[in-house]
């Protein structure tokens, strides 16, 4: 892990569980090498430092490509590994960077919802995730970030204190993955990210949400 990025990690914790309470579960389920894809859902401006909380191992990040607009901003988070891709349409170039990175054993986070939820569930994902975890024959991890709603919304300018959870799901090997057919690969991580949420919901004494 580069000098740099571990700085980074370790200055992010400090802020956020000093003023977000923040909670990690199952690290223990994240590869340590190899190609590995976590896909988390989609809360607030800050679940992607959330998914590099107290991992030992760099991870990469599809970020969309307006972030990049600014010369310094795009800077400085292209430093801890993000790079563009263009949301709105199939970015065909950007995916194959994806995949190239994989193959040179990165662990990439993606948000397959797209877009950050309008009211803290878990929107139906979208498809294109499946096609590279075969094309990289990488691990699959499920995310689910919950809190970070209330912390920092869509629709909110600043953000508030509150507790967060972040909890990484059992992975998925490639194996496993092969054996699914594309539509039964989303449904499985669609049912799984959403029965994780529910669970830290419980746990956390909140009203799990409803997804019927």
């Amino acid at each position: 892990m580069r000098l740099w990025y571990k700085f980074w990690q370790v200055a992010s914790m400090v802020v956020f569980c000093g003023f977000f309470r923040v909670r990690v579960f199952g690290r223990e389920n994240v590869p340590m090498t190899g190609p590995v894809i976590l896909l988390c859902n989609h809360q607030s401006f800050l679940d992607p430092i959330l998914c590099g909380l107290g991992l030992q191992r760099e991870l990469d990040y599809v970020a969309r490509d307006s972030l990049f607009h600014n010369r310094w901003f795009g800077k400085y988070i292209s430093s801890l590994n993000a790079f563009p891709i263009q949301r709105d349409r199939a970015d065909v170039a950007a995916i194959k960077l994806i995949i190239e990175r994989l193959k040179n054993d990165r662990a990439i986070v993606l948000f397959p919802e797209s877009t950050r939820t309008p009211d803290g569930k878990i929107r139906p994902i979208k498809s294109g995730f499946e096609l590279i975890a075969r094309k990289s024959r990488a691990t699959t991890v499920p995310v689910v970030v919950d809190g970070a709603f209330e912390a920092w919304s869509r629709h909110q300018r600043l953000p508030a204190l509150g507790k967060i959870q972040v909890i990484f799901g059992k992975a998925i090997t490639p194996q496993e993955s092969r054996n699914m057919g594309r539509d039964e690969f989303v449904d499985c991580i669609n049912r799984q990210l959403r029965s994780m949420q529910n669970r830290l919901r419980e746990q956390s004494g909140k009203k799990p949400y409803s997804y019927e």
